[in-house]
């Protein structure tokens, strides 16, 4: 996979199948891999969070997830052939658990939603074989958590819980999980419990995810978009315009 650097973040160039498949061959070498997806939200947050940063550049696989980083990236300069969803990345990845008969664990989110997300993934995916399940509210005692999801002998785990505590949380106890893949996937499991609907096939593909989140919950959404993509796009014509012509200057 080929890594680029973009508004300071580094991410890497690559379709799902070929995501998938160096996921699937790292696993089987027992290697440890630290997986995460760059969103507008995430590039913007990471200009003022050097923690942030710093978790997400110690990453081994930063895929693009969202098409406003897939046509920012375009306007720079970048070719990028597609998106990797993390919510359609969640799904191939347990598709090929249950093909490789590869545990998993799932982290996150309410005890509801996390123990429903178990129950229908597992009918989705009938020989996959789930480790373990536990919410996302355990901060008083993470070590608790980290030890059973060490105990639970899953090999792959995913943790659906907010930027930046999910990358964060992952950054800290990378060498104690026990697993040998590690994926954030934020609202995920809320996506597939059905507490949250997905955008439309075709705004998704326009880049209009998030005017459909304003529409869902628009007293909470809408100025958090506001703000965040104003500055995505201050971003993007800082970089293209004037730091082309400072380096042009030079």
């Amino acid at each position: 996979m080929k890594r680029v650097q973009f508004l300071k973040s580094p991410m890497d160039i690559a379709s799902m199948s070929e995501t998938v498949t160096f996921i699937e061959n790292s696993i089987e070498k027992g290697q440890f891999l630290q997986h995460v997806v760059v969103n507008v939200a995430k590039i913007v947050n990471m200009q003022k969070d050097p923690t942030l940063a710093e978790s997400v550049k110690a990453c081994d696989v930063i895929n693009i997830d969202g098409m406003g980083v897939v046509f920012g990236a375009r306007f720079l300069g970048h070719h990028i052939p597609e998106r990797v969803a993390g919510v359609d990345l969640f799904h191939e990845l347990l598709k090929m658990s249950a093909k490789r008969n590869f545990p998993v664990f799932l982290l996150g989110a309410t005890d509801d939603v996390v123990t429903t997300t178990s129950e229908k993934v597992k009918n989705l995916y009938p020989n996959l074989t789930i480790a373990g399940y536990n919410d996302g509210y355990f901060w008083d005692d993470e070590k608790a958590v980290v030890n059973k999801i060490r105990e639970s002998g899953a090999k792959l785990l995913f943790v659906a819980i907010t930027s930046p505590k999910k990358e964060n949380f992952i950054n800290k106890w990378q060498d104690k999980l026990g697993v040998d893949f590690v994926m954030g996937v934020g609202g995920t499991f809320d996506v597939v419990a059905g507490k949250v609907k997905r955008a439309p096939l075709w705004m998704q593909r326009s880049g209009l995810e998030w005017l459909y989140r304003v529409i869902q919950e628009p007293r909470r959404m809408w100025k958090r978009y506001l703000i965040t993509n104003s500055k995505y796009i201050a971003l993007l014509l800082k970089n293209k315009f004037f730091n082309s012509r400072v380096s042009n200057e030079c």
